[in-house]
């Protein structure tokens, strides 16, 4: 089974869109966006779903918190920061693009890093792409291709590891990309994110995204 106890839910309903609690999740909450009762993790999120504050498109997704439920927020100097998957897309919105995994930074609406699947219907498979903003001034962020060829329904693995010395490698089956980031970024509270967070807010209801999860850990190594 995999461990939910570090993690909340937000999942696209209601106005903000909810948030499901540490304690709740892990007691073996399910609907129809989210279950974990098969020992796997799957998430669906409609491109008609509601939007957490700020956000223009929907998500069903994990957040990193504590056990008792409050958010964990962590300086990347202060360990050795891992974010470790396996999973497929089963479904992709229009677009065909679902960010699968995050380093957000904590009070603000532009994250560092997403690891994002972008699907092409004439190849009938997709890229998996880093998007990232190197520098806290950075507006727009850097998209880099770091694995291609990956089909729907095929389990792949990633690992996102941000390392003490501000090295972040992002690692799609068995391809790595691997930068250094502004030390500007050492004062930032970051947190991890995964799931499916849609890319695209137009459609019918039967429209989106949906993943499944076969493994997913954290681990913050002093």
């Amino acid at each position: 089974m995999i461990d939910l106890s570090t993690w909340n839910l937000s999942i696209p309903e209601g106005t903000p869109a909810l948030t499901i609690a540490t304690p709740v999740l892990v007691k073996g909450f399910k609907d129809a966006y989210f279950h974990s009762d098969t020992g796997t993790l799957f998430f669906w999120a409609p491109v008609t779903g509601s939007k957490t504050a700020n956000a223009i498109y929907p998500r069903s997704e994990l957040r990193e918190t504590n056990a008792n439920g409050t958010v964990h927020n962590w300086t990347y100097g202060a360990a050795d920061n891992y974010l470790r998957a396996s999973l497929m897309i089963n479904q992709v919105p229009s677009t065909g693009k679902i960010v699968i995994g995050q380093i957000h930074v904590f009070n603000s609406n532009e994250p560092m890093l997403k690891v994002e699947y972008q699907y092409k219907e004439k190849t009938a498979d997709g890229n998996v792409v880093a998007k990232l903003r190197l520098s806290p001034a950075d507006a727009d962020a850097a998209v880099i291709t770091i694995a291609s060829g990956v089909k729907l329904n095929t389990r792949f693995p990633y690992i996102i590891h941000l390392a003490k010395d501000g090295t972040l490698s992002v690692t799609v089956a068995d391809k790595t990309y691997v930068v250094k980031i502004d030390t500007k970024w050492s004062t930032a509270a970051f947190y991890y994110k995964a799931g499916a967070y849609v890319q695209d807010n137009t459609g019918y209801a039967t429209e989106g995204g949906a993943v499944t999860f076969y493994n997913l850990a954290i681990t913050h190594t002093p």
